[in-house]
């Protein structure tokens, strides 16, 4: 029998209450049947397990798989959508799913080491491109993703909350009001919308084989294909340098490699950075700062 951590049933309870613990209880029999289902073995889970469950296993002839099961079934269906638009353009290999179980059977990455264990940015961000380039399609049409506008709406949360009571509103008001002006100009001054995949970071970006590389766990989103930068830009963001010189000289690879254009990528990294403080003030957090720190070092890059 597959034994569920304590760590992540406490971290389920968490995140979802009695109903997520339920799930959490029950998964250990789902897996098995699942497992018997599709003749795979399986082994252990993967460490530092947060919203999904996780796990390696084989099937009969020794190939690497993945199996990977969600209590929020809405979004493990979103991903295994984007992941099988994407086929054959980078992204791991969806082998099998059941959506109304909430699992989904990946291809393994052979060796699966992520992007992020390479510590030459600037090589990093080369590959980044690679992937990026082959990545991107435009958005399917009648497309039930969510857009940008949505993905962006705790920034008018914000505004409804702190505009209709007598109590100061943390954010810095400028800040707010450039990231709404940025957010603006970007929407309409898309020309065409791509579906992105919404987290494109050094850690969901893997090794599979000599010289290629996947991507696995996308979001999807549809908007305009200069926001895909953005979760990159965002990580290991002192890598090689202080974070305005590492942040510089992304952005010019970028430019220089995919044809964007540098501005959008700092407008919506201005925007972004206001989001994450958004979010912060959302979930009863203090630390909005880091978010305005992020809009601030973007917002140098327009400069």
């Amino acid at each position: 029998m597959i034994v569920i951590p304590d760590t992540f049933i406490e971290r389920i309870n968490e995140l979802y209450g009695e109903q997520g613990v339920a799930w959490s209880e029950a998964l250990p029999g789902l897996l098995n049947d699942y497992a018997s289902r599709f003749d795979f073995t399986p082994e252990s889970p993967f460490p530092n397990l947060t919203y999904n469950f996780v796990l390696r296993a084989k099937l009969n002839g020794g190939k690497p798989v993945v199996l990977k099961s969600s209590f929020m079934k809405d979004e493990l269906s979103r991903e295994v959508s984007v992941l099988r638009a994407y086929q054959g353009r980078g992204a791991i290999h969806v082998l099998d799913a059941d959506e109304e179980l909430g699992m989904v059977l990946l291809e393994g990455a052979n060796p699966g080491t992520p992007l992020s264990t390479i510590e030459d940015d600037e090589r990093a961000t080369d590959i980044f491109c690679k992937v990026f380039r082959r990545l991107h399609l435009p958005a399917p049409t009648g497309s039930l993703y969510p857009s940008i506008r949505q993905h962006f709406a705790a920034i008018e949360r914000y505004r409804e909350r702190f505009d209709d009571v007598n109590i100061a509103a943390p954010l810095p008001e400028s800040w707010v009001e450039n990231a709404e002006e940025c957010l603006a100009y970007l929407i309409t001054t898309t020309i065409e919308n791509h579906l992105l995949h919404g987290d494109l970071h050094h850690d969901n970006i893997l090794r599979q084989g000599e010289e290629q590389w996947v991507v696995i766990d996308p979001k999807g989103l549809i908007g305009d294909i200069h926001f895909d930068t953005i979760q990159y830009l965002l990580n290991y963001e002192d890598r090689g340098g202080d974070c305005e010189q590492v942040l510089r000289g992304r952005i010019a690879i970028m430019a220089d490699r995919l044809g964007l254009d540098p501005r959008r990528i700092a407008m919506w990294g201005v925007a972004r950075g206001v989001l994450e403080a958004c979010w912060t003030i959302e979930n009863g957090g203090t630390d909005w700062h880091r978010g305005i720190q992020i809009t601030e070092r973007f917002a140098k890059c327009l400069d």
